[in-house]
């Protein structure tokens, strides 16, 4: 007998970011990192808005406990924002080398974390 998973209740998480200089972060997302565009909207006043497709979400949520070990391993312990964005990649360090070299301001070279994740 096959147990049928039940449909979750969320599609989708989709995370919206301010950007003061649009093109710049458009470009970053999109072109360097490699953000597949979805769609893209333009209205009155300059309004513009991009989808870009980020793969799987998850949404972690941390007690201060817990972000305050994650800065330590991932951060070489500077204090992380309030909301953190991170991506998974086939090759941290070429990735990482290609953002940086993009313009990405490095917070901590890649290493692989006790969760096992890079």
């Amino acid at each position: 007998m096959t147990t049928e998973k039940p449909k979750a209740p969320i599609r989708q998480l989709r995370l919206v970011v301010e950007a003061e200089d649009y093109e710049e972060a458009l470009a970053f997302y999109r072109d360097v990192l490699g953000l597949p565009e979805q769609e893209a909207y333009e209205g009155e006043g300059d309004a513009r808005v991009t989808i870009l497709d980020a793969g799987r979400a998850t949404l972690e949520l941390s007690n201060p406990a817990q972000v305050k070990l994650i800065d330590r391993v991932e951060a070489e312990g500077q204090p992380s924002a309030r909301l953190r964005v991170a991506f998974e990649v086939e090759d941290t360090e070429a990735v990482t080398t290609e953002l940086v070299e993009a313009g990405a301001e490095l917070i901590a070279a890649p290493r692989e974390t006790p969760w096992r994740s890079q």
